[in-house]
């Protein structure tokens, strides 16, 4: 029997294998997986199991959540940017803007937003895996709202903030042992009345891939190609391969996949060929490197059980 702490860790445990697993393939043709038939073997400038900016923001995100006793938003803001100083191998554009503009915490972003205009990426979802087991058992309400708070920091488009609230309460479903499949039309209520039809779009039945208007890297198609792979997907590993499979953005599609199918399927459904080489550098905090036990323990510490 699946626990819920086997869920916890499956969602941030999941989440960095899938970040690590299709960070090689990053901004290439659908089905190179599939046709290579390389798993962790390294690649694009990444090392065997070495996951990218989506699972070190994560990290980031979940220790200052675990050093304040709950969200202190201008802590992870700061350590931000000390991560994006410390010059990591990949940091999103916008979101290099936003921590390097100069302006504080609550004002980076909605600046950044007010001049280009475009602030959908999916740089906030990609790392809300710690988060979403750490407040799911507050309840969905706050659980979203953290989701927005934290996602707000990097992107001043309101339409980051309600995707990443989805995926916190998918997660938080999930991790109560339900089917966060079913529960999409409810978490659908609770999503901005401005932004809840283009996500009930990329979140129905029979919505796929090949229907995104959008790269992949915009947060609605990533988080509807996350869905979409754990509805047709077998399981942990199946699911997380489609994801990758479908080319362009394939870390964070396939990190937040992993985040939805961890919390499905548990941490022993993510393949321990993809753990052990596993690794998590930390820029500017270091020489600090998690690896699998070490995300193991942060997950158990976020569920409130480490």
């Amino acid at each position: 029997m699946t626990t819920r702490l086997d869920r916890a860790v499956g969602a941030v445990l999941g989440s960095a294998a899938g970040d690590a697993l299709g960070a090689p393939y990053e901004l290439g043709p659908a089905g190179q997986l599939s046709a290579r038939g390389a798993e962790m073997r390294g690649g694009g400038g990444w090392d065997p199991g070495e996951a990218t900016d989506d699972t070190q923001m994560g990290v980031l995100v979940a220790e200052s959540l675990l050093e304040h006793g709950g969200l202190e938003l201008p802590d992870v803001f700061g350590r931000f940017q000390r991560w994006a100083a410390g010059q990591p191998k990949d940091i999103g554009l916008q979101t290099e803007d936003v921590l390097s503009n100069g302006l504080p915490w609550d004002l980076a972003a909605a600046h950044h937003f007010q001049v280009n205009a475009r602030a959908a990426g999916n740089g906030s979802l990609m790392r809300a895996a710690g988060s979403a087991v750490y407040f799911a058992a507050a309840g969905r309400e706050a659980s979203m709202d953290a989701a927005r708070r934290i996602a707000a920091l990097t992107h001043g488009d309101r339409a980051a903030w309600e995707g990443t609230a989805l995926l916190h309460e998918l997660v938080r479903v999930a991790l109560d042992g339900g089917d966060p499949l079913d529960a999409l039309p409810e978490a659908l209520e609770a999503v901005h009345p401005d932004h809840r039809g283009r996500y009930a779009r990329v979140l129905a039945s029979d919505w796929h891939p090949g229907l995104a208007t959008e790269f992949n890297g915009a947060v609605w198609p990533c988080l509807g190609s996350a869905v979409w792979a754990l509805r047709t997907a077998g399981g942990f590993a199946e699911a997380v391969r489609a994801a990758v499979d479908l080319g362009g953005d394939t870390d964070t599609v396939a990190a937040v996949t992993g985040t939805l199918a961890g919390a499905v399927y548990g941490q022993a459904a993510v393949p321990e060929q993809w753990t052990g080489p596993l690794h998590v550098p930390l820029p500017g905090f270091g020489d600090r490197v998690l690896d699998a036990e070490a995300l193991r323990d942060l997950a158990r510490r976020l569920a409130g059980t480490g």
